[in-house]
């Protein structure tokens, strides 16, 4: 990788950590969205590299005090998306090319997805809601997680209804995730794709992860959240249509 390369790569990594420290979710969609789209890195790899850069920012980002959480909200939604994560990289593994093309225009899709749904209105619910919609939404969410390391969509939509406290939500979503990608990352080792140069990309954005998280968490920009989706929403539509338009005519010579 040339020196042009690899600061564009640090670059997405930037933006991507902003958008995580200021909506605790869009790290790995906007990452793996521009990264694919502009080809740095294979798709593999970025995947494998957003699980090590997640587990880190979650330990800046929850460091210090105890976080607040609701163990009742949590543990269901923490233990189907380990089991997802298990089902997405099964999946992952048995793919060929065409289908990989196929996986690209559902990251895309996925990415704008969850673009919008930054910028839908909608009022929580009056009432929590059963367990077993908590299930679905974190087995969703970590089969979206073992594919390619980005499922927030489903499980953010989900807890964003729900009546609980803001601190209580972003807590949740990135123990869930930094929990998915400790796990993604011990399948990745067992299954021998954890390489040299993956390593050392991760080694080289983590420094950067950390500064800017650490410089969010003391100095919080005074955006309004109105103002903070709509930039979110721009990235991750800009990414996410970039990754549709450069899939849509593999799965068009596939069909």
């Amino acid at each position: 990788m040339s020196v042009q390369v690899h600061l564009m790569f640090l670059g997405c990594v930037l933006l991507a950590t902003l958008a995580q420290n200021l909506t605790g979710f869009a790290f790995g969609l906007i990452l793996l969205g521009m990264v694919a789209s502009l080809h740095i890195v294979p798709l593999g790899d970025v995947a494998i590299i957003i699980s090590i850069l997640t587990v880190g920012n979650a330990l800046v980002t929850l460091g210090g005090p105890k976080p607040e959480l609701d163990r009742g909200v949590l543990m269901p939604v923490l233990l189907s998306s380990l089991l997802g994560v298990s089902l997405g990289m099964w999946g992952l593994g048995a793919m060929n090319e065409s289908q990989m093309a196929w996986l690209r225009l559902l990251l895309g899709c996925v990415i704008v997805i969850g673009s919008l749904l930054l910028v839908v209105q909608s009022k929580p619910q009056a009432r929590v809601s059963g367990q077993p919609s908590f299930w679905l939404s974190g087995g969703l969410c970590g089969l979206l997680n073992g594919l390619f390391s980005s499922g927030g969509p489903p499980l953010v939509y989900h807890l964003y209804r729900q009546p609980l406290g803001y601190e209580v939500i972003r807590n949740t979503l990135i123990t869930v995730f930094a929990a998915n990608a400790v796990t993604r990352l011990g399948l990745v080792t067992a299954q021998g794709q954890l390489t040299l140069p993956v390593l050392w990309l991760s080694l080289e954005a983590f420094p950067l992860v950390f500064v800017v998280s650490i410089l969010m968490r003391r100095f919080p920009p005074k955006l309004s959240l109105r103002a903070v989706r709509w930039l979110v929403f721009g990235l991750l539509l800009l990414a996410g249509g970039g990754l549709i338009k450069d899939a849509l005519p593999s799965v068009l010579m596939l069909t």
